[in-house]
């Protein structure tokens, strides 16, 4: 009812509201090589063993090749019996178990590097989030945001997975492969196998860089089709309200349906890329396996040559076979970690000075002194406007719809920086003080609570975290609430459900009161505190509310003039401005914008 004046504002010019450029995959393992520099001792053991493993496992056709060639030996002869299973026994299953054992050691050693990277880069992410701008959080899209950084997250393991264990042992294995045809054999073997290899990665990368659109797409259509979905279950009560369920379903089936085209269009550009590169691989073996057999038939080489060449091939093409699923997810990782990163580059609007102080509340003496404000420059908000809080008094701010009352609390916890003027707490500019000092010290009672899908006793208990139960009862008990919790099932247990829903607007209002009541902050400012409350109950809390404010500083921004007749001055608001000020006398004596509000209030009718 008294929300116009906070009109959604447009980005402010320093504000990051709109997609950051792209960045090239380059510059995104830039950001991520740090991360896992922390962990440099286990990735460079990781690589050890992965380069092991790649040399037990090229070891292997070598080997096949001796066994083959040693079954010269005449039917009959007993050597056949010892040398024969012995050595393929033996020599085959050692390789097969250190190719195995290296992976094993490899995806050990490394698992921590990659967990950790990812936790730090959450948590980064968590905290930079809670640094933005109030304007951020009002302009973001939650679904579309938590998938976001739930793919980036992801996007962190995908990378190091496929990039570590597959990228790099394949490039190693073809070094490898390489190396061996062109001493062993002639420069046909070495030649065809590289003119394959290039050909087969060039028309991956570019059929899958054609792809990429189809797929930033389908997760753009992904994200929109999560946003609406979450949209409109957080808003359940709205949307039953107004009987909109076929209007909420069709408008999340439009969605869906994006998607499902947009799905099928990346499913039929993948069918295209899988079968060109299974018809290069078919075309590389049947020249390399042609190749063989004509040395064998010529007496060049022999049958043991021709096993390790075709073992090589399979070995080789194998993990090639899914480069292409490599490099998308690849592409894919990249694409969602830039996404997450972008996030990171978010400016803050609001960000402490670079010698910042703590904070020091003395008296807790508060002063706007001719501040002036604007969401959007094209429409100011605030006016030259002044008043002072002196300690251990109760000032209140009135003053209809749109007046500005509740811009002077976002201001005065900082959420955004005044245009003109200043505020001060105890002589300090709250620019010159760090926002964790400022916002400890200052404690509110909003109209619109939001509780946490958590216990009673944690949404009381979040004004103090570590508070007691005895502590959390008695700021409960003073808030009038205790009696009402107690009688619940669950008791202080019971949970409050997805922002408080389970809970009717006086009771969550009451639970905002004890919550604030528990931090017990030296400035207290109460935006409509007791809105949602019957009469009785709210003339008992505005007695303990009285009994919070003793001796403290207390900013009380009010619709109803009743809550504030005791107010050492009352400031009276409009069109950002304050038109008139003094106490609850004086205001009815001067036959004011104040009194005219009293007596429309008085009468039963509301501004």
């Amino acid at each position: 009812m008294r929300r116009a004046a906070f009109t959604l504002p447009d980005p402010a010019p320093n504000d990051t509201g709109s997609a950051a450029a792209p960045r090239s995959d380059w510059a995104t393992l830039g950001r991520l090589f740090p991360y896992l520099w922390h962990y440099r001792w286990r990735v460079l053991l990781a690589l050890g063993f992965m380069v092991g493993a790649k040399l037990a496992n090229v070891a292997v056709p070598l080997l096949l090749k001796r066994l083959v060639d040693s079954m010269s030996i005449a039917p009959g002869d007993v050597r056949a019996l010892l040398v024969v299973p012995v050595g393929l026994l033996l020599a085959y299953g050692g390789l097969r178990l250190c190719t195995s054992l290296f992976t094993e050691l490899r995806e050990l050693v490394f698992a921590k590097a990659t967990e950790g990277a990812a936790r730090s880069i959450s948590l980064q992410v968590f905290r930079h989030l809670h640094s933005l701008s109030l304007r951020f959080h009002l302009e973001r899209q939650t679904g579309g945001m938590t998938r976001d950084i739930e793919r980036g997250t992801r996007g962190v393991h995908s990378l190091i997975s496929y990039s570590l264990y597959s990228i790099i042992p394949t490039l190693i294995e073809v070094v490898l492969v390489l190396s061996l045809l062109g001493l062993k054999f002639d420069a046909w073997f070495a030649g065809i196998t590289a003119f394959a290899l290039v050909f087969y990665i060039g028309f991956t990368v570019t059929v899958t860089e054609w792809r990429t659109k189809f797929r930033k797409t389908m997760n753009e259509l992904d994200s929109k089709a999560h946003t609406k979905a979450i949209d409109s279950l957080l808003n359940y009560e709205t949307v039953k309200y107004f009987n909109n369920e076929d209007y909420e379903a069709g408008r999340y089936n439009e969605s869906l349906e994006s998607l499902r085209r947009a799905k099928l269009k990346s499913q039929s550009t993948l069918s295209l890329l899988n079968s060109g590169q299974q018809f290069i691989i078919a075309t590389a073996l049947v020249g390399m396996l042609w190749r063989a057999t004509e040395g064998v038939a010529a007496g060049r080489m022999t049958l043991g040559d021709l096993v390790m060449i075709n073992a090589f091939m399979i070995q080789l093409y194998i993990p090639l076979n899914f480069l292409g699923v490599i490099y998308r997810e690849i592409k894919q990782a990249l694409t969602d970690l830039e996404k997450m990163f972008g996030l990171l580059e978010r400016e803050r609007e609001i960000d402490d000075a670079p010698d910042a102080a703590v904070l020091q509340v003395h008296d807790g003496h508060l002063r706007f002194e001719h501040v002036g404000f604007a969401y959007d420059p094209a429409r100011p908000i605030l006016h030259d406007v002044s008043f002072e809080v002196p300690p251990g008094k109760k000032v209140a701010v009135v003053g209809p719809s749109g007046a500005g009352k509740s811009t002077l609390a976002r201001l005065l916890f900082r959420f955004y920086d005044v245009g003109a003027g200043r505020i001060t707490i105890d002589g300090q500019d709250i620019r010159s003080v760090t926002q964790s000092s400022l916002r400890q010290a200052i404690g509110i009672v909003p109209q619109d609570t939001v509780l946490f899908n958590d216990t009673v006793e944690y949404n009381i208990a979040y004004g103090r975290p570590g508070a007691s139960r005895a502590e959390v009862e008695a700021a409960a008990r003073a808030a009038h609430i205790h009696n009402f919790i107690v009688s619940t099932p669950l008791g202080y247990d019971t949970m409050v459900g997805e922002r408080g829903l389970k809970l009717s607007g006086g009771e969550k209002q009451r639970i905002a009161i004890a919550r604030t009541l528990l931090k017990n902050p030296p400035v207290l400012i109460f935006d409509e505190a007791t809105s949602a409350l019957d009469s009785a109950n709210e003339r008992a809390i505005q007695a303990e509310l009285a009994s919070a404010a003793r001796n403290k500083t207390a900013l009380v921004i009010a619709h109803r003039l009743s809550t504030v007749v005791d107010a050492h001055e009352i400031l009276v608001m409009e069109g950002g401005r304050i038109v008139e000020r003094g106490t609850h006398a004086q205001l009815l004596a001067a036959a004011g914008r104040y009194a005219r509000m009293w007596a429309l209030q008085q009468s039963g009718g509301s501004e």
